[in-house]
């Protein structure tokens, strides 16, 4: 198909001309020095129009000519800029490729072309990386010497090239350096290169996730806390590994406190999602009766016994099970809601048990020998709270004055232990 078009456009172009010059009446004469030269116009315009050719060809010669030294300095440039950028594609595939010695020796060649070459095309950016990549295959190689010159060296760059791209790297060696501080178990480093973060940087999410790591090593769960809300508002996390997370914070946050006052404080600077927790409000009310205060741990558990059956089983007998820690001195006003509990939730070991040893705490020992009995007769039970429901019905079988039976119940207690 094209050699038809081609031949149409030649036949074309044949009937073109030959309707141009079929006539051949036009004379060009031309005088010099006594000379006369006559042509034909069809020969002086073909003559004219190869002459400006020749003439365009001569001058692209010879500008071509002068400008040779300026393209072979370009193509030098551009060739030296191939390696280097081929050295850093090179660093990187061997970075990922857990080959960190091939990548540094990678890197550094091609910081070593950019140093012989001043002037290659974004210097700045492309070296500023391979100063990262040297560094960051330093520090998987445990060479912090080495990593650390070139932090140094990369930072002189940066110094060096003001630019938006300088800004970038800077953010990118800031953040590199305080997952390394991390890395090295040095928390506070860690924690002040990322408060030295813009507000910006400060708020990405790789930054939140170093923080919270930073202010875990640290030993300070609160703001652990803090950063781990934000992460999990930011979606960093799946729903379950994000409820975990937080509930394991909140825990860490009330095992920090040495005495009621410190636990209180961290009991209210929780949110009220954690308050809501039946692990979290369990947690606290057994740090409470290790404090000696059962009326504040009652307190705390109070909102969650009132909405028992809403809850999950696991969630049911970790808040019985604290309960049963804080039992000294439970007023009556308990005694309505335990009734419920125990009437609504009779397989419910646990329930059973905190139901039980409530009653015999406040001296109803013939209501209270039915629940004990059926928490210390269940296998799946925690083995303490069961050897508390044997050892109270001990007590009821003594104040009975049925001493085979209390020490049956006392064996029982002493085969758990």
């Amino acid at each position: 198909m094209k050699s038809v078009i081609w031949l149409v456009l030649l036949a074309i172009a044949a009937v073109v001309a030959a309707t141009t010059f079929g006539r051949n009446d036009g004379l060009v004469s031309l005088y010099w020095n006594g000379w006369r030269l006559d042509l034909s116009l069809n020969l002086f315009l073909l003559g004219l129009v190869g002459t400006c050719i020749a003439l365009l060809i001569v001058l692209r010669g010879v500008q071509s000519l002068i400008t040779l030294p300026e393209r072979a300095s370009a193509w030098r440039m551009q060739r030296r800029e191939r390696a280097a950028q081929g050295a850093l594609r090179e660093s990187l595939a061997e970075y990922f490729g857990a080959r960190y010695s091939r990548a540094h020796k990678a890197a550094e060649r091609a910081i070593a072309i950019h140093r012989a070459t001043p002037g290659l095309q974004d210097e700045a950016s492309t070296r500023g990386l391979a100063h990262l990549l040297a560094g960051a295959s330093a520090h998987r190689l445990q060479d912090r010497p080495q990593r650390d010159r070139q932090i140094a060296q990369l930072e002189q760059l940066q110094r060096e090239h003001k630019s938006g791209s300088a800004r970038a790297t800077e953010d990118a060696v800031t953040l590199l350096a305080a997952e390394w501080a991390i890395d090295d178990r040095d928390a506070e480093r860690a924690l002040a290169l990322l408060g030295a973060l813009p507000p910006g940087v400060a708020r990405r999410t790789q930054a939140l996730r170093l923080k919270l790591q930073a202010q875990r090593l640290a030993g300070d769960p609160g703001e652990g806390l803090r950063t781990a809300r934000l992460l999990a508002k930011h979606q960093a996390f799946t729903p379950g590994a994000a409820q975990g997370l937080l509930r394991s914070l909140a825990n860490e946050t009330l095992d920090a406190a040495r005495d009621i006052d410190q636990l209180e404080r961290a009991w209210q600077q929780l949110d009220a999602v954690d308050h809501s927790d039946a692990f979290v409000a369990a947690r606290a009310a057994r740090r409470a009766a290790a404090f000696g205060n059962p009326n504040l741990a009652r307190a705390w558990l109070l909102p969650l016994w009132e909405r028992l059956a809403e809850l999950s089983r696991e969630e049911r007998e970790a808040v019985s099970l604290a309960l049963a820690r804080n039992l000294e001195g439970i007023g009556p006003d308990w005694l309505p809601r335990l009734q419920a509990a125990e009437q609504a939730l009779p397989q419910e070991a646990a329930v059973q048990a905190v139901v039980g040893s409530a009653y015999a705490e406040r001296g109803l020992w013939g209501k209270a020998r039915s629940p004990l009995e059926r928490a210390a007769a269940t296998q799946t039970l925690a083995g303490d709270a069961r050897r508390e429901c044997w050892r109270r019905l001990a007590t009821l079988a003594r104040a009975e004055g049925d001493e085979p039976r209390a020490l049956g119940c006392e064996r029982q207690a002493v085969a758990l232990t």
